[in-house]
């Protein structure tokens, strides 16, 4: 029975590299693989998956006003999809993604964040976490040796940034992952010092 997984992280705690290396698993398997990324990301390319460690892929762009069970039955038959950055996806996106699970018996995997920098679902992380089969969260650590799981957005200073529009694409010269303590110590520290 296929699964909708959702496999959520902090900022740098593996999230891409760990779908290419499902991606290669997959297809070491002599399985074929839907990999899919929204056209949001940017970062590196439009239509590229790359990981902090070096690991890259093309995938299937998809826009927000485009169905992803079109698209994918548009793309011929795959044995699993594999969808990368999946909190830029809108709900009714995620909508079809469930639906390819129910429908098509279909395994789908799909990493990202689940919070923006202020703590704040992104929509499509939020259905996921409504919609999901397997939940499961990728850690990685703040500085001060604790769970990370804000997405601290910084500055060009490394001050906290608290207002702003949700998305805004960034790597470690804009994000940084952090414990929610050491978030909010920081965010105090900064406007004392403001004063």
């Amino acid at each position: 029975m296929a699964k909708l997984y959702f496999k959520y992280g902090a900022m740098g705690s593996s999230k891409s590299a760990q779908a290419l290396i499902t991606k290669f698993n997959y297809e070491e398997q002599g399985m074929s693989v839907w990999l899919i990324k929204p056209s949001v990301d940017t970062r590196d390319g439009a239509d590229v998956i790359r990981s902090r460690i070096g690991l890259e892929s093309h995938a299937q762009i998809i826009t927000p006003e485009q169905d992803i069970t079109a698209a994918y039955r548009a793309a011929g038959k795959h044995n699993v999809i594999i969808a990368d950055e999946a909190q830029f996806f809108t709900p009714e996106q995620i909508d079809q993604l469930r639906s390819l699970v129910d429908e098509e018996d279909l395994p789908v995997l799909c990493f990202g964040l689940r919070t923006d920098f202020l703590t704040h679902f992104f929509p499509g992380a939020c259905r996921l976490m409504e919609l999901a089969d397997s939940i499961t969260e990728i850690k990685t650590i703040c500085k001060c040796g604790r769970k990370a799981t804000v997405n601290a957005r910084i500055d060009g200073s490394g001050r906290i940034v608290t207002q702003g529009d949700q998305v805004m694409l960034g790597g470690n010269d804009s994000y940084v992952a952090m414990c929610h303590s050491c978030w909010k110590k920081q965010i105090r520290e900064q406007q004392h010092g403001d004063r």
